[in-house]
């Protein structure tokens, strides 16, 4: 997480990278459909061909399952540049737009430009996904970037700056390792756009630094996501997909369900359900989740000692343990955690979670869910389990979050043609396929007048009667 603390400047000549970079993005606001291409397909195979590279440095970093990599880590990459390229064409083509009665005689048109030099910092959670995600769609808009990657995952940045010295030039693409001030000092710089994965406290840092060079820019952050279990759901299905969304990558996922919503007459089966699949995902065999191949680790200790101290004060204050609990600090291992009998006043409910302990509250009426959704920061995520159709109408009418998911959990990320990304506290701008190309480009209106006489010249001065009564009608009729 990045920080803003005193310390001396690196040792990066940021300012001539940075230089280089400008210089290509006055040559990339004409590149071609062609050129754009040929760095996506040349990037995919670097990919395609440094699977296993890229499955090591996962598990150096936290662990991480080999097929939890190629899932959540290489597959949305991939993915991603193979539907940029499909629609790339279509997405760079000028957008023809009607013309008011009020401008008859003209034509108009948008342009997708690139805006220019990009900053791509991302975090450590999902370390390869989340950088070179963002960097496709840079790429796929014409934009040059500069790559900071987290400092949590030193394996995983690493290898992004192997790959990208592999595939790039330093003056179409860049990577800077190094801990907080590396992050510091690439926020001096007047970028044209900023994209940004963290937390909402440090999105606010990022966020005032972009406004001193009035930057735009993209916040992916997270939040508090909740997962609604109505009356009517299905407790075996609901129960599955919420056990693998929340504990895929050992929780730490800024999409995953962060606390559960269940009826009251539903709370005492989905405990039994939820308790079910996770020892059906992580210990068929009885013999503890600690030693499945198929089970994470928390990223470090700093992590760890935060979500203990998440746990400790829960028990403390009077949650119920329902499963889990175990911890081993010298391998950051963290069991998967149910509680419940939530308090208010408990960190859990407090603070985003990210990791594997998962609350249970419950609720008589989806107006207390509603309300209680509404009085907390908008989330990044909102999923509702239940087949009642007026019910899951009014959750998406009257909440508010970056995305809603119906009877699932965070697989609304792979959707190449959803628009990603939070609101207000959860995030700024969207990602993913046309919205992540949208997301670097600047949308500039071209507008073509005729030359003569228009509607226009009969509005000029001197304004007589003739000119005013059109002007009154242009108010009136238009």
């Amino acid at each position: 997480m990045l920080e803003i603390i005193s310390t001396e400047s690196p040792k990066f000549d940021f300012s001539t990278i940075f230089s280089k970079q400008q210089k290509t993005s006055l040559r990339w606001r004409s590149s071609t459909l062609e050129e754009r291409s040929a760095r996506l397909i040349k990037l995919r195979n670097w990919i395609k061909e440094n699977q296993d590279q890229i499955r090591q440095a996962l598990w150096e970093d936290f662990k991480k399952p080999a097929s939890e990599v190629d899932l959540s880590e290489i597959f949305p990459v991939t993915s991603e540049i193979n539907h940029t390229l499909k629609n790339l064409k279509s997405w760079m083509k000028p957008q023809g737009i009607s013309t008011p009665l009020s401008m008859i005689g003209t034509s108009g048109k948008i342009y997708f430009e690139p805006k220019g030099t990009a900053l791509i910092i991302s975090p450590w959670n999902f370390p390869f996904n989340l950088t070179v995600g963002p960097l496709v769609s840079a790429i796929a808009a014409g934009c040059p970037a500069m790559i900071k990657p987290s400092e949590f995952s030193p394996s995983t940045s690493t290898l992004i700056e192997k790959m990208v010295k592999a595939v790039f030039p330093p003056e179409e693409v860049s990577v800077f390792l190094g801990e907080v001030e590396v992050s510091q000092e690439l926020l001096k710089l007047p970028f044209d756009h900023i994209f940004f994965t963290g937390s909402p406290a440090v999105g606010k840092i990022v966020m005032k630094a972009a406004a001193e060079h009035l930057t735009s820019i993209t916040l992916e952050l997270g939040g508090k996501s909740p997962a609604i279990i109505d009356e009517s759901a299905d407790l075996n299905d609901a129960a599955g997909k919420l056990i693998w969304g929340k504990f895929v990558n050992c929780g730490q996922t800024c999409i995953a369900p962060d606390y559960i919503l269940v009826h009251e007459s539903q709370k005492d089966r989905l405990i039994m359900e939820l308790k079910g699949f996770l020892q059906k995902f992580y210990d068929s065999g009885f013999k503890g989740i600690e030693k499945s191949p198929d089970y994470a680790r928390i990223i470090g200790p700093r992590h760890f000692n935060r979500l203990s101290g998440y746990l400790e004060d829960a028990v403390s204050k009077g949650a119920t343990l329902e499963f889990g609990g175990k911890t081993e600090k010298s391998t950051c291992y963290f069991e998967p955690t149910l509680l419940s009998n939530i308090a208010k006043e408990m960190d859990v409910f407090q603070e985003e979670i990210f990791g594997p302990i998962l609350p249970i509250l419950t609720f008589s009426k989806i107006d207390d869910v509603i309300a209680l959704i509404n009085s907390k920061p908008k989330p990044l995520a909102l999923y509702y389990f239940g087949s009642d159709t007026r019910n899951s109408k009014k959750v998406i009418e009257e909440t508010s979050s970056g995305n809603v998911v119906i009877n699932d959990c965070i697989i609304h990320f792979l959707h190449n043609n959803l628009p990603f990304g939070g609101v207000n506290n959860s995030g700024m701008g969207k990602a993913h396929g046309h919205a992540g190309f949208l997301a670097f480009s600047h949308e500039k209106g071209v507008l073509k007048q005729r030359v003569g006489i228009n509607n226009v010249t009969l509005l000029r001065p001197p304004y007589g009667i003739k000119a005013k009564k059109i002007i009154q009608s242009l108010i009136k009729w238009f």
